[in-house]
């Protein structure tokens, strides 16, 4: 590795960790898709407890679940094409040497940009699955949700609160699984130029700030109050 690969490494880790605890702390006292969420979820908790039909809300977590063990499933078969690929760099480096690249790429390096996407679709995985068991502890607590109707304000209240934390919690990790596969994204310039990736990773990050604190669904989201 050169220093300019060291740096690379730092820089998009460093730009990764710090816009997400940003957006954490920034959901605090901003306006966001997270703060938004969280509302519409206590509310939606609310709503289910006085409700004596909650098939649809078991139906929504269950929907949720699925779109998430897409992911889940989808970062697996990545992981195994990208072990694959480390067990066959010669190869690979004969087709990025097709690719007439800017600057050639010895097999040592290969193996490190691989292995910096192993950890991201690792780390990716298990945050999908994380989110999937969470969502499930989300539809024991809808099934054995009492009926609000003979419950005191402050008893719906509460438990509504503990639910939507609850499912607020499996979609944040759903969240950092998805900010994991955007920048993974970014890393696949790195095959082409280092300052490629530096530069795709800070854009990554602006597409998702804007998406998360300025987007049309985020509007949509506040006057639907």
């Amino acid at each position: 590795m050169n220093w300019l690969d060291l740096t690379a490494i730092v820089w998009f880790f460093s730009i990764w960790i710090g816009y997400t605890l940003f957006a954490k702390r920034k959901a605090r006292s901003v306006s966001c898709l997270a703060s938004e969420l969280r509302q519409k979820r206590t509310r939606w908790m609310s709503q289910m407890l006085l409700r004596e039909n909650r098939v649809a809300d078991v139906s929504i977590i269950s929907t949720l679940e699925r779109n998430i063990t897409f992911f889940a499933s989808s970062s697996l078969l990545i992981l195994a094409g990208l072990l694959t690929a480390m067990a066959s760099i010669d190869k690979l480096e004969r087709m990025l040497e097709q690719l007439a690249l800017p600057s050639p790429q010895s097999p040592e390096q290969i193996q490190l940009k691989l292995l910096v996407l192993i950890i991201i679709f690792v780390f990716a995985f298990f945050q999908f699955t994380w989110s999937l068991r969470q969502y499930g502890f989300a539809g024991v607590l809808v099934g054995a949700a009492p009926n609000g109707n003979v419950l005191t304000e402050q008893e719906v209240e509460d438990y509504a609160n503990r639910t939507a934390k609850v499912v607020d919690q499996a979609g944040h990790s759903f969240n950092y699984g998805l900010r994991a596969i955007y920048f993974s994204l970014a890393t696949l310039s790195w095959f082409i130029s280092t300052e490629l990736f530096m530069a795709s990773s800070v854009v990554t990050m602006l597409v998702m700030h804007q998406r998360e604190f300025h987007s049309k669904a985020l509007r949509a989201l506040k006057d639907s109050h």
